[in-house]
């Protein structure tokens, strides 16, 4: 009954996280798919409590009322600059707990093989195993019971699932540690690797295949340590390994690999919605990870391991200078103009001006002006992290476009303002093949007939690539803080 009961609480928390993932394909049912998610969520864990194999119940409630407090913080207080590394942190923690629940099943077949072999039993359990045996093994409870009901084939099983569980657990959790210290700015954001890279990339691949073969062949758990050890480099080196620009893709590639330790977590404590929800994270993450690397013209191979290949040459070097322009020369362009696009990006984001750029895209529609935006699929350093912004400012969602559905526009526009965008942006991207982004697809500002680029400097920002934009005659640049700028214009617009 309460079995019956479980699966059935899953199947409907499983339609839910489904629901969920599809809602969050448009920006009009991501509110709602949200909650899809939270109660598919509370329904998990009620029927995970509640059914078979339930006990701990006093520390099991602590451990949750704990997560939740911590987790209450972490919402009301981090700010949305702050959402890609809280992402890359909370991805550590699911390729951890993979890598505990990969010991402790290793732990418990050794707990159950003992008392089996104590008992004068066989283990594994042979398919023909006596009646004594088989009632021996309903002495254990919990996960034990679960171990000592296995034969020998599910146990060899078992013990391919917790090896993969470990070590993607363990490059999970030290890759997004150190994509967190990169989107954090505690790590240098550019690409560093050991001497012979790749090379000590691939030795501890092979290594890892190798200590995994031996604990499979019974070598002993001192194999999961070393392999677990080898892992964790992995992780480390190939993040360290991959530069700022191509940050938003670690960011899902990362999702992709929790979502894989989710799995494998599933397969080894015999619970199917993990599974579910696991391989529903891992192949998502690794769509996205796909689509996002044909938006920044990036291999996805290249990418996953650590940055393989890269420019050929030395990229060519920008002439000009870069033209100031005040508050007043861009409001009387703007008072001029018959139609506008905002092209915002990570700057928008630390400035925290999505408000002000509400309150200015307001005035401008109320003088019947045609403004819209214009969003990379990769703006920010999270998938999505620009249309959250204009959400949360209360942007109107049918003035939110997407690249390919405005970038052909862009010559028949009378001004755009880029707002803390530098890549995204970049004609180097199409005029320069040594560049570190060229090919990649771009916004193609430059177009338009005036660009003003809100930018608090000259410096390159985060991916350190120089950006020919801002020496453009048709460009003038709006230096200052973004939210202080963008407000100094409101009251120009009459």
């Amino acid at each position: 009954m309460d079995y019956g009961f479980t699966i059935a609480a899953y199947v409907v928390a499983a339609v839910l996280f489904i629901f969920s993932l599809g809602g969050l394909s448009g920006q009009e049912s991501a509110k709602r798919a949200v909650w899809y998610g939270i109660v598919g969520m509370a329904i998990a864990i009620v029927a995970t409590l509640i059914g078979p194999g339930q006990g701990l119940w006093l520390l099991s409630l602590v451990l949750i009322a704990a997560g939740a407090a911590v987790g209450y913080q972490l919402a009301t207080k981090v700010q949305m600059t702050q959402m890609p590394e809280l992402v890359a942190i909370m991805h550590s923690l699911v390729g951890l707990a993979a890598v505990f629940v990969g010991f402790n099943a290793d732990i418990e077949m050794g707990r159950v093989a003992a008392a089996f072999i104590g008992d004068g039993h066989a283990f594994p359990r042979l398919e023909e195993s006596t009646a004594e045996a088989v009632a021996f093994a309903k002495t254990f409870s919990g996960f034990a019971a679960i171990v000592a009901k296995k034969t020998a084939v599910e146990i060899s099983i078992l013990k391919v699932e917790l090896v993969l569980g470990i070590w993607i657990g363990a490059v999970t959790f030290t890759g997004s540690v150190v994509a967190y210290g990169k989107l954090a700015g505690k790590v240098d954001s550019a690409a560093k690797k050991l001497p012979g890279g790749h090379m000590l990339n691939a030795g501890a691949a092979i290594l890892s295949v190798v200590f995994a073969a031996m604990y499979l062949g019974g070598a002993g758990s001192w194999t999961l340590i070393v392999l677990t050890l080898l892992a964790l480099f992995i992780g480390y080196h190939l993040i360290m390994g991959i530069g700022g620009a191509d940050m938003p893709v670690v960011v899902s590639m990362l999702n992709s690999y929790s979502g894989w330790a989710a799995a494998a977590i599933g397969f080894s404590l015999g619970n199917d919605l993990l599974i579910v929800v696991g391989a529903l994270v891992g192949s998502s993450g690794a769509i996205l990870s796909y689509i996002m690397c044909k938006a920044m013209n990036r291999q996805f191979v290249s990418v996953i391991l650590g940055g393989f290949g890269g420019a050929t040459g030395p990229a060519a070097e920008v002439e000009g200078e870069q033209i100031a322009i005040e508050a007043d020369g861009v409001a009387n362009a703007l008072n001029e103009a018959d139609s506008v696009i905002i092209v915002p990006g990570y700057g928008m984001a630390v400035a925290q001006a999505q408000q002000a750029v509400s309150e200015l895209t307001q005035k401008l529609r109320a003088k019947g002006k045609n403004v819209r935006f214009a969003i990379h699929p990769v703006a920010g350093r999270l998938p999505g992290h620009m249309n959250v912004l204009l959400a949360e400012a209360k942007v109107p969602y049918d003035i939110v476009l997407e690249m390919d559905e405005i970038n052909e526009d862009f010559p028949n526009t009378d001004v755009v303002i880029v707002i803390g965008s530098n890549d995204i942006v970049n004609p180097a991207a199409q005029d320069d093949p040594n560049s570190p982004i060229a090919g990649m697809p771009v916004l193609e500002v430059w177009k338009a007939k005036q660009v003003f680029v809100s930018k608090r400097g000259q410096g390159t920002g985060y991916s350190g690539i120089e950006n020919p934009l801002f020496y453009k005659e048709n460009t003038r640049m709006f230096y200052g803080d973004a939210k202080a700028s963008m407000s100094s214009l409101l009251p120009k617009i009459d």
